[in-house]
């Protein structure tokens, strides 16, 4: 297929909502004409250059995802505010930098591959019950200030019963866990049953450097996915504890 690409300093995963202002007359131009046309754009990560920059002067991604225009509003002087949606990802084989004022991608649509079933259904509660000490670590203590994850999902799910859900090593999440969970990230969601929603899920939510959010997006199956997955929130609830360590106050070695 033939697709306008969106270069950004972002990575778009499958089921995450993304906002975008458009302003530069280019993607002015791949706005109407995907609103126009009715079809989605590619969004694909800048690895070297300005999103601004000249369009030669670009180094993208091989593999990026599929943007479909949920909302579009424009303001008086042509420019747009986009909710786009994840919907899949592509591979590209070739990009066209004189056929249009964006660029345009030569691709070939990427098919989610499960790999292990069993195995996938293992590392998804394992990534979940990872998922709930993550949450607990980035909610602040009293007296600090703490981020709150500003993450919009599209999401097909039905509320899990914990029947569903393997045994972790940490133990299964409680159904109150679950619920804080939902409840963090915005009261709608509900956490996927299916493996794959779910690794795309968690890797657009947790917060990372975008290189090691792409490989998440590049992996060839869900499982190789969770796996990474499970490693990178290791690493985070490790560096997130030993922050919030240090702002802990040591009990029995206050003065008087």
């Amino acid at each position: 297929m033939e697709i306008p690409l969106f270069p950004l300093h972002a990575v778009l995963c499958p089921g995450i909502v993304m906002p975008l202002h458009i302003f530069e007359d280019r993607y002015r131009a791949l706005t109407r004409h995907c609103i126009e046309t009715g079809s989605p754009f590619g969004i694909v990560l800048i690895r070297e250059g300005l999103e601004g920059g000249a369009r030669r002067s670009l180094s993208v991604a091989g593999i990026g995802a599929v943007a479909e225009i949920r909302e579009a509003s424009r303001y008086a002087d042509g420019r747009y505010d986009l909710l786009v949606a994840g919907t899949g990802r592509f591979a590209l084989e070739d990009v066209d930098v004189a056929s249009a004022p964006y660029l345009v991608g030569t691709a070939t649509t990427l098919d989610d591959d499960v790999g292990d079933e069993e195995a996938a259904e293992k590392l998804s509660a394992a990534a979940v019950a990872r998922f709930v000490k993550y949450l607990e670590l980035l909610r602040a203590r009293d007296g600090e200030d703490g981020d709150v994850l500003d993450i919009r999902v599209e999401l097909e799910t039905r509320e899990p019963s914990l029947g569903d859900l393997e045994a972790d090593e940490g133990g299964e999440p409680s159904e109150e866990e679950l619920a804080e969970i939902e409840a963090t990230l915005e009261p709608r969601l509900l956490i996927p049953d299916d493996p794959t929603t779910l690794s795309y899920l968690l890797s657009g939510i947790v917060q990372v450097e975008l290189p090691r959010r792409q490989a998440l997006l590049e992996a060839d199956t869900t499982v190789e996915r969770l796996v990474h997955l499970l490693a990178l929130l290791d690493r985070e609830i490790l560096l997130l504890g030993r922050r919030l360590r240090l702002f802990s106050p040591e009990i029995g070695n206050r003065a008087g």
